[in-house]
């Protein structure tokens, strides 16, 4: 296998959520303090002619861009989580989506998506 460069971005959010019928039961409303990273790698693995696999600042310039739809609001009132429940792996893997849609312009790929509900507690998706 050859050696491939992987690029990892970060943004930061607020944000409360309920789960539905979790175990019989809806939750009560409440809030995290969200951090997501990205995982992103260069189609083919290898870099460009400038040396870079994923540019830092565009991939984390979406990132936070998808960040900010839910920064500071209730993600159940978000698609697709007006009908889907907005637990961690739910995001993860909606963060995942989203951005791979942002970047294939940019010739990249998302590996990883890992969504932290507080400085714990994380789940990581693997498209």
């Amino acid at each position: 296998m050859p050696p491939e460069f992987r690029v990892r971005v970060e943004a930061r959010f607020e944000a409360a959520h309920f789960l539905r019928e979790y175990r019989g039961i809806s939750e009560p409303l409440h809030g995290h303090s969200y951090k997501v990273e990205a995982e992103l790698a260069a189609r083919g693995g290898g870099v460009d002619g400038d040396a870079i696999a994923v540019d830092f600042v565009s991939a984390k310039r979406k990132l936070e861009l998808l960040a900010k739809r839910l920064d500071y609001g209730c993600i159940n009132d978000v698609a697709p989580f007006t009908e889907i429940n907005p637990s961690a792996e739910n995001i993860a893997e909606w963060f995942a989506r989203e951005l791979q849609q942002a970047v294939d312009d940019e010739n990249a790929v998302v590996t990883a998506v890992t969504v932290w509900e507080g400085p714990v507690n994380s789940v990581t998706y693997t498209p």
